[in-house]
């Protein structure tokens, strides 16, 4: 068991239910919860089938230099990276109005 946290950001309200299966809904749109691997893998199946046209980061606590692990979905800024073996994450650039 490890700690998920899980922030939606425009997703249906069926993907918000189904979150609320899982995890607890502590603020509009964060889950978090202290679930096993198999429940976190399920967890990011439905994000994935259920997120449409939002975007999604479920973030967990893991053995690692940073002492956790996360993820993305969907359209956002911010943008994964590896830096020899660290996750980190960067911007991109913003685009002119």
């Amino acid at each position: 068991m490890s700690m998920l946290v899980v922030v939606t950001e425009n997703v249906p309200p069926r993907l918000r239910g189904r979150l609320a299966i899982w995890l607890l809904e502590v603020r509009a749109g964060v889950y978090v919860g202290d679930t096993s691997r198999r429940i976190r893998e399920m967890v990011w199946e439905q994000v994935t089938e259920l997120a449409e046209q939002g975007n999604v980061v479920m973030a967990w606590a893991t053995n690692t230099e940073s002492g956790f692990e996360f993820q993305t979905y969907g359209a956002n800024r911010r943008m994964p990276v590896d830096l020899d073996g660290l996750r980190l994450v960067s911007f991109y650039p913003q685009e002119n109005q």
